[in-house]
C-alpha cells in the first residue's frame, strides 16, 4: 500500500519509521503513516495497492523461453478468438491457468463452454459464494446455451443485461440502470454503487427516494421503478467491478492461450514458479507427461537455474535440487559456459570452484541424476568416488592457480589429458533405492515411482487420488491407497497409543490421523513403507494461512487384502514360449493355495495378437497371492480389476 500526496507527507500526517527494515546510510527506509486507510482518505490523501502476481512471472518465464526457440509473442495483440485456447478450457484443462485451477471453477467452466472474452470475465465474476447460493450461476448457463430466455421489466435494460442474459452481474450495469432509467450522474451512480455494497440503510433510503424521482421524471411506472431498485439492491450484494473482471479474464485467457498452444514453454515456466510446492511438482510432472511430452531429471550439462525446454521437452532446473545454492550453481554454469560441457564427474570437479560445489553438492546432483549422461559411471559408483573426485580436482586447481607444471605440461600446448579416473567397484542400486535417494534430492520423483507397478491395484482399490482428496469438501468421505512414507506413534490426553502418518500415491501427500480405537486394529501390521488403503473423514481447515487437509482415518487395510475384496478378475499375462512346465505347475500351485470368487484368465502372447483363456479355478487375491506371481511374471505380468 503506497499512499500518495501533493506534498510531503510530514505535512499531512505523522509518520512512523519501522524499525524492522534494512539500513540505508544509517538511516531507516521503511517509512509508514500512523493513519489507517479511512484516515489517510478523510484527510485527502490516496492509497495505491501493488499487488505481485506469482502468474505473471509464469508469462514473463515462458516467453522468454519462447524467445530462445524464435517465437516473438506480442501479449498485447492475442487473438482472442483462438479456437485451441477455448477448447482447453471447455474440456477444463486449467492446471496452471490464472483463476480457473480450482475445481468448482473446472465444473462451472465446463458446463458453461466459454467461447469469448465476454464469457471469461463473468466467469471471474460468478465464481464467488453470493453468486453460487443464489442460482445466478445456473440462469447465466441455460441462457448462453439457450435453454432460457432472458426477460427484462423495461425495453431500456434489455442493452445494458443483455450480455449478461438478464441477469445484473457487474457493478457496472447498476451504475448504467441508474443513469438511464434515473438520470444520474456518472458521480451520482458511483455513489449509489458504493451504498448499496456497504449496505448503508440511511444512505439507502436517500438514494431510493433519488432513483424514484428521477424514474418518475422518465415517465416509469413507479411500482416497475420500485421493482428494478429492489432488484438491484439485492443483486448488488453479489454484484462485482468489470474492470476488475475484464482485467482478470486477460491473464486468465493469456495463460490458457501460452497452455493450448506453447504446452512445453508453459509447463517449464509453471515448473519454476512451483519447484518448492512438493505436491503440486508431482502433478505438473504427471500433467506433462499425459499431455505426451517428457520432463526430464536435472543435468550439469544442460539444465540452467530454471526449467528450461530442451528438444521439446521439460529439462529440471537445478534451483530444484535440494542443497544448491546460487553460489553452486553460478559456478556449474559459469564452468560450463567457459570450458564446454563436462565429460565426467572428475572433469566437474577439476573445473567447478569446490568451495562453492561441495561433497553435499556433488551428492545430491548425483542422486537426482543430473550426472546420468555426463559423469562415466552409475549413480552407486560415482557416490563412492565423490571424496577422490574432489581431493583430485583441487589439486589439479591448486596447480593451475600456483602455476605449476608438469613435464608433460612443459612439452604439450594445455593441459594434458588427465589420467582416466579409477572407479570403485560397486553394485548398481535398486530402483527402489534410486528413487528413494532422488526424494532426498528433489523431493519427489521424477525418473519413476515405486507405486508405478501397483497402479492397477491402487486405481481399483482407492475411490479418489490424493490430489483430488484435496479439493473436497471438510467431512466428505474417502478410500485412498498408497504407501505409507513416515509414521509416528504419539499418546493421546488418555495415554493410548495413536499415529499420524504420512500417505502417499502418485498425485501427491497428505496427512492422516489414526486415532487409538482404529490403530488397535491394524497396529500389528502397520509399518513405513507398507502399501496400504485408508478408509476415513476429509478434514480441512487452514494452518499457518495455508489450506491444510488431512484424513481421520475410520479402517486401514493392506492394498492386497483390499483389493481381494474389489478384484473380480486376475489375468496372467505371459509370452507364449514362457508357458512351460515350471510355468504351468505355478499357476497350479496358487491355485490350490488361493482359491477365491475371482475369475482367472490367462493371456499368451505371440506375433499374431494375444490368446486368452479362463483358468478353471477361481483365485481369492491378497498380497501373499500377489507378491508370489509377481515375483515370477514381473510387474507387468499380472493385472486385477
Amino acid at each position: 500500500g503506497l499512499v500518495i500526496g501533493d506534498c510531503p507527507l510530514m505535512e499531512r500526517l505523522p509518520l512512523y519509521c519501522d524499525p524492522g527494515t534494512e539500513e540505508e546510510n544509517g538511516e531507516k527506509t521503511q517509512v509508514i503513516t500512523q493513519f489507517d486507510l479511512k484516515g489517510v482518505e478523510s484527510i485527502g490523501l490516496i492509497k495505491f495497492d501493488f499487488l505481485g502476481l506469482k502468474t505473471l512471472t509464469v508469462i514473463d518465464h515462458c516467453l522468454e523461453l519462447l524467445k530462445k526457440r524464435g517465437v516473438e509473442l506480442d501479449l498485447q495483440h492475442l487473438d482472442f478468438d483462438d479456437g485451441q485456447t477455448y477448447s482447453l478450457l471447455a474440456r477444463g484443462d486449467t492446471t496452471g491457468v490464472f483463476q480457473l485451477e480450482s475445481s468448482g471453477m473446472r465444473e462451472i467452466m465446463i458446463k458453461l463452454r466459454p467461447s469469448c472474452l465476454d464469457d471469461l470475465m463473468a466467469l471471474v465474476a460468478l465464481y464467488r459464494p453470493g453468486p453460487l447460493k443464489s442460482g445466478m450461476v445456473d440462469q447465466f448457463i441455460d441462457g448462453k446455451h439457450g435453454r432460457i430466455r432472458a426477460s427484462y421489466d423495461l425495453p431500456q435494460l434489455k442493452p445494458i443485461l443483455s450480455e449478461t442474459y438478464g441477469v445484473i452481474l457487474y457493478q457496472e450495469q447498476v451504475m448504467r440502470i441508474s443513469q438511464v432509467l434515473a438520470n444520474y450522474s456518472l458521480g451520482e451512480a458511483d455513489l449509489l454503487r458504493r451504498a448499496m455494497g456497504k449496505k448503508d440503510v440511511r444512505e439507502m433510503a436517500k438514494q431510493k427516494a433519488r432513483f424514484m424521482e428521477g424514474a418518475r421524471a422518465n415517465a416509469i411506472d413507479a411500482k416497475k421503478a420500485d421493482h428494478i431498485f429492489e432488484l438491484m439492491a439485492n443483486f448488488a450484494e453479489y454484484g462485482f467491478n468489470k474492470s476488475h473482471s475484464a482485467a482478470y479474464a486477460i491473464v486468465a485467457y493469456q495463460t490458457a492461450y501460452l497452455k493450448a498452444n506453447y504446452p512445453v514453454e508453459f509447463m517449464a515456466a509453471l515448473l519454476t514458479s512451483e519447484k518448492d510446492n512438493q505436491d503440486k511438482v508431482v502433478r505438473l510432472i504427471g500433467e506433462g507427461r499425459a499431455a505426451g511430452f517428457q520432463v526430464l531429471p536435472p543435468d550439469v550439462n544442460e539444465s540452467d537455474f530454471r526449467f528450461t525446454v530442451v528438444d521439446g521437452t521439460v529439462r529440471f532446473g537445478l534451483g530444484a535440487v535440494k542443497g544448491l545454492g546460487a553460489a553452486a550453481i553460478e559456478a556449474i554454469i559459469e564452468a560450463r559456459r567457459t570450458g564446454g560441457p563436462f565429460t565426467s564427474l572428475y572433469d566437474f570437479c577439476e573445473r567447478v570452484d569446490a568451495q562453492k560445489a561441495n561433497r553435499r553438492v556433488l551428492e545430491s546432483l548425483i542422486k537426482c541424476g543430473a550426472f546420468d549422461r555426463s559423469g562415466g559411471a552409475d549413480r552407486s559408483v560415482m557416490c563412492l568416488a565423490v571424496d577422490e573426485a574432489l581431493e583430485a580436482g583441487a589439486r589439479r586447481q591448486s596447480a593451475r592457480r600456483h602455476g605449476q607444471s608438469s613435464m608433460f605440461d612443459l612439452l604439450a600446448a594445455g593441459d594434458p589429458e588427465p589420467a582416466a579416473p579409477r572407479w570403485p567397484q560397486a553394485e548398481p542400486w535398486r530402483e527402489n533405492e534410486r528413487l528413494a535417494f532422488e526424494k532426498e534430492a528433489l523431493g519427489f520423483f521424477i525418473t519413476g515411482h515405486p507405486l508405478a507397478r501397483f497402479e492397477a491395484e491402487l486405481s481399483l482399490a482407492a475411490t479418489a487420488t490424493i490430489e483430488r482428496i484435496k479439493s473436497r469438501s471438510d467431512r466428505a468421505e474417502a478410500r485412498l491407497g498408497g504407501v505409507v512414507a513416515a509414521l509416528s506413534v504419539r499418546k493421546d490426553k488418555k495415554g493410548r497409543d495413536y499415529a499420524q502418518l504420512t500417505l502417499e500415491d502418485m498425485t501427491g501427500s497428505l496427512e492422516v490421523l489414526v486415532w487409538a480405537d482404529t490403530l488397535a486394529k491394524c497396529a500389528d501390521w502397520l509399518k513405513p513403507e507398507e502399501l496400504v488403503v485408508v478408509t476415513g473423514t476429509v478434514e480441512a481447515g487452514e494452518k499457518g494461512g495455508q489450506s491444510n487437509v488431512k484424513l481421520i482415518a475410520r479402517d486401514l487395510t493392506p492394498l492386497t487384502e483390499a483389493v481381494g475384496k474389489r478384484a473380480a478378475n486376475i489375468a496372467f499375462k505371459l509370452p507364449r514360449a514362457r508357458l512351460n512346465q515350471e510355468m504351468a505347475s505355478l499357476l497350479k500351485s496358487v491355485a490350490q493355495d488361493y482359491p477365491g470368487p475371482a475369475k482367472a484368465y490367462l493371456h499368451l502372447a505371440d506375433p499374431d495378437g494375444v490368446a486368452v483363456y479362463r483358468l478353471r479355478d477361481g483365485l481369492k487375491p491378497c498380497r501373499e497371492l500377489v507378491d508370489r506371481l509377481r515375483r515370477h511374471l514381473g510387474p507387468d505380468g499380472l493385472e486385477l480389476r
